[in-house]
């Protein structure tokens, strides 16, 4: 019944976009009486208004519309079926060979892109560069793994440093072949300044001594004769050997004439001098490059190779690299190659600045002379394209590297995300029929999500029924995901787009667009409230933005100055340089704008707001009161290093190492720069070179995050008691040191969770109740946890409820709570931990066993499967595999074993339960 009459229904013309203007260059007009964000900005800027002034223009702002608001494509991989997708990638890793896995790796990387986990993703790279064989690949793979760590925002440090990573050295990405000896060590490698090498090289020449040799041939260049050794020159190569000592006139005479074969006297002196001392460093570039150039005329293998080698080593600078490729390309020499776009690349992404690096990588004569010395790799053009693409999605060169990147496609896979991602490009751009074509071939690669764009071009271009027909069978053929439904309600109205919104959050929760659609649909009814409780919803759980951004205009709307204004430092935090979606004003002017209606603080009085904001474990608030800070006194690393810990807390990854490389350039000494380079490299999974960091920080002066920096490192594994004793120790040093409140708070309730562990529950104790008296609320969970190792449950219980009634996000409490009350009471406090946090899988998990331990098997299942299907956790897959196990079925136990594996190979339960699927398989 709801199908019918949904012609009728769309027959209009009207195409809602995501701007305020609709296709035909209409704008969206306001409520009557209603002030925009344009207007505002334009009335303030020739002078500054007064309170009151402000207030009067800034209510009420505008909303956008719901019928105009759209979600974005993901730019990433989306299969209907992400674990059975990993499985087969899982099962695919097992089998292949050496020369396959690092490919893979980056396969897998891909798969994973969606899940957002920026750790997993690192982690996935930083395979691919450990099984990495050919030097292309490395060079990539290494130059990938700093940007995602941005070291080119790291002040005082050169992009061809060597950092001590040995999977970043730019020298040990130039050796050929697979060195597993190599990947856990620490480069002991101490990289040369540009000219250095040169300069000793040539010292060292002075001293060179050579044995003598009767010369008993010489090459007449001009009037000049270069006497050389015949056999030394023979052995250069296999056609000189011909010449020389085998049936060709040459082989008899004393004298022979080079006139005609392009070298100078330097040169052939140079050749003579090579063929019996087999070294270069004692020539200058140009030299080489004319030996190199010979070599290649005249086949000398082992020549070319050390030319190749040895001016691969002397590239210093993206001018050196922009000179020295050309030559490179021209003599085939793949090394040198190589180490340019080494240089090209670890330069990103200031090279995208630099035209002519963007024309040699963009152009399809630069492919095609990459392709000479076989570097037109996808690999190549994936990270460019990626790079070009968080830089500026609408670039003319990033549509470049995209096509490149299609036409080095060359597995489905590629080809699929190659073509959907210049789909996408090209939608933001509003050409329509090109990316319509793109989403074409990437659907017909297998990527079924690029189904959404064609039927997102066809509802801009006035086909809303074709569109939701489209949507529809996707629907109806394939088995039903979040976004599908997601999509659909763009195409719907009235009650069938709640449905489908509703049904959208059902199967995928994690879907910022529907709570914004439901939100402004409140707002148009009046209900600004309960808009605003919408959106709380999802802020709870997952922080972004543009929900961050709507909800300060509703907070605006109702003269929530305070709110509003908060709600936009903590998005700043997220994206310092934030632009509204449709006026494209600066989120630092909207600051700016509502400090005229709200209360200023002194860095006092800011300093005791974020004491009682962590006290209430309110992250958001905590984040704008910092922000404000920074404001008040600017490039303080203390202050930045402590957003980073709370952007890492909301799971904001990318701003959290945003805010630590802040941390790092503004630190006022040695000792605290160590630190927060620590704490970078501890992020990035460089566990050792973070704990070096930390003792020499130490060394320099003992302080407080030192030491803590150190314990958290090492407490970040499975704790002998031996190891136990000492993380204690370092702990105890911290609390010695100065520092204030909120930090030792954690580092009282870190060293209690390590003294329950040891089984020490006074000591634990005491330190829970030292935090506690220091306002570190979240010490109420591990009091709770040490009466329940003392079969107090009714106290654990109370103390956890003590912190359900202080926390502001309080989803982890009710979820911890729920383990010290009957399973009724559970029940009850992990659905209202799912309500808040529906991304939280214990919940899951613990409903999923109860229901197995009733013999609700196919419920059970279910369950978990709700979850894993907008989060394939390693944890549920597990929990799912046993399950199936259980119940018999092993061809779905070893497939979701496999899932798991996929995310984390070196978990051990996962691993012995496939291992026993298999066996029973069999």
């Amino acid at each position: 019944m709801r199908g019918l009459k949904l012609t009728e229904r769309f027959k209009s013309t009207q195409v809602h976009a995501l701007s305020s203007s609709d296709s035909h260059g209409r704008k969206n007009k306001a409520p009557e009486g209603a002030i925009t964000i344009r207007s505002l900005v334009s009335k303030s800027k020739s002078n500054t208004p007064t309170t009151s002034a402000v207030a009067n223009l800034v209510v009420p702002l505008h909303l956008p519309s719901a019928d105009t608001l759209e979600p974005s494509l993901e730019l990433y991989l989306k299969p209907i079926d992400l674990v059975e997708a990993l499985a087969e990638l899982y099962h695919r890793l097992e089998s292949c060979l050496q020369s396959e896995k690092s490919s893979l790796c980056v396969e897998q990387f891909t798969l994973l892109r969606s899940l957002g986990d920026q750790k997993l993703l690192r982690r996935c790279l930083r395979t691919a560069r450990q099984n990495a064989v050919d030097v292309l690949s490395k060079v990539v793979l290494s130059a990938w793994l700093r940007f995602e760590r941005r070291v080119d925002e790291l002040e005082g440090v050169s992009s061809m440093d060597c950092g001590g990573c040995v999977l970043e050295c730019p020298k040990v990405n130039l050796v050929h072949g697979f060195s597993p000896c190599l990947i856990n060590d620490r480069c002991q490698c101490q990289c040369p300044q540009p000219g250095t090498e040169q300069e000793s090289s040539t010292e060292e020449s002075g001293s060179l001594w050579l044995p003598d040799e009767e010369k008993d041939v010489s090459f007449c260049i001009g009037n000049e004769e270069i006497d050389c050794v015949r056999w030394r020159i023979a052995a250069l190569s296999d056609p000189f050997k011909a010449m020389l000592c085998g049936g060709f006139v040459e082989s008899k005479m004393r004298k022979i004439d080079f006139s005609q074969n392009g070298m100078c006297p330097e040169g052939m002196r140079a050749v003579e001098l090579y063929s019996r001392a087999k070294r270069l460093d004692f020539f200058c570039p140009t030299t080489v490059l004319e030996l190199l150039s010979f070599a290649n005329r005249f086949c000398c293998v082992e020549m070319k190779a050390s030319c190749d080698a040895h001016l691969a080593s002397i590239v210093g600078s993206v001018d050196d690299a922009l000179v020295l490729v050309d030559y490179g390309l021209e003599e085939r020499a793949p090394l040198l190659v190589a180490s340019c776009l080494q240089v090209f690349l670890m330069e990103l992404p200031n090279s995208l600045c630099n035209s002519k690096v963007m024309n040699f990588f963009c152009s399809s004569e630069g492919k095609k002379r990459l392709a000479m010395v076989g570097y037109d790799s996808f690999l190549l053009y994936y990270f460019l394209s990626q790079v070009a693409m968080e830089e500026s999605m609408v670039s003319k060169t990033t549509i470049m590297l995209l096509e490149r990147l299609g036409e080095c496609a060359s597995e489905r896979w590629q080809k699929a995300l190659a073509f959907h991602q210049l789909g996408c490009v090209m939608l933001e751009r509003k050409e329509y029929d090109d990316a319509q074509h793109c989403f074409e071939v990437a659907a017909e690669a297998g990527h079924v999500y690029s189904v959404a764009g064609v039927a997102r071009i066809k509802y801009k271009q006035g086909q809303p029924y074709s569109a939701y027909k489209l949507i529809s069978s996707l629907i109806f053929e394939h088995k039903p995901t979040g976004w599908m439904y997601q999509e659909r309600a763009l195409y719907n109205m009235g009650r069938e787009k709640s449905f489908d919104l509703d049904v959208a959050t059902e199967l995928d929760p994690s879907l910022s667009f529907p709570y914004k659609s439901r939100a402004l649909v409140k707002a148009e009814e009046k209900q600004i409230k309960a808009g605003i409780s919408e959106l709380d919803k999802i802020i709870g759980f997952k922080l972004s933005p543009d929900c961050l951004e709507l909800r300060a205009r509703m907070f605006i709307t109702v003269k929530n100055y305070d709110s509003a204004i908060r709600d936009i430092r903590a998005l700043l935090t997220l994206e310092p340089n934030y632009i509204t979606s449709d006026e494209k004003i600066t989120g630092k002017y909207l600051v700016h704008l509502l400090s005229h209606v709200v209360q200023q603080k002194s860095q006092a009085e800011c300093w005791m707001q974020l004491y009682e904001q962590w006290s209430s474990v309110d992250d958001v608030g905590s984040l704008a009161i910092i922000h404000q800070m920074l404001e008040n006194e600017p490039r303080k690393s203390l202050l930045e290093f402590r957003q980073s810990l709370l952007l890492l807390r909301l799971n904001c990854q990318k701003a959290a190492m945003r805010s630590l490389r802040m941390a790092r350039n503004h630190s006022s000494s040695m000792q605290e720069r160590l630190i927060y380079e620590g704490w970078i490299l501890y992020d990035t999974d460089y566990r050792d070179e973070a704990l070096a960091r930390a003792d020499r920080s130490i060394t320099v002066q003992r302080s407080f995050e030192a030491y803590f920096l150190k314990a958290y490192v090492l407490a970040d594994t499975n704790l002998d008691p031996e190891s136990a004793s000492y993380v204690i120790e370092l702990l105890e040093e911290a609390l010695k040191c100065p520092s204030d409140g909120l930090r030792k708070g954690q580092a009282l309730n870190n060293l209690g969770s390590i003294y329950v562990d040891c089984g020490k529950l006074d000591l634990a104790k005491a330190c829970y109740e030292n935090a506690l008296a220091i306002r570190h609320t979240r010490a109420h969970q591990g009091l709770a946890r040490v009466y329940h190792q003392k079969s107090q449950r009714k106290a654990a219980y109370d103390e956890m409820t003590k912190l359900i009634n202080k926390a502001e996000n309080n989803a982890s409490a009710y979820e911890k709570r729920s383990e010290y009350c009957d399973r009724e009471m559970a029940k009850v406090d992990l659905v209202v931990a799912t309500q808040l946090d529906p991304l939280r899988t214990y919940p899951y998990r613990y409903r999923a066993a109860v229901m197995m331990d009733e013999q609700k098997e196919t419920e059970a299942v279910e369950e978990l499967t709700k979850a894993i299907n907008f989060k394939p956790d390693l944890q549920m897959l597990h929990l799912r595999a046993a399950f199936y196990e259980a119940m018999g079925d092993l061809s779905s136990a070893r497939q979701d074993c496999q899932a798991a594996l996929c995310l984390d190979p070196n978990h051990t339960d996962t691993f012995d339960l496939y291992q026993r699927a298999r066996k029973l398989s069999f």
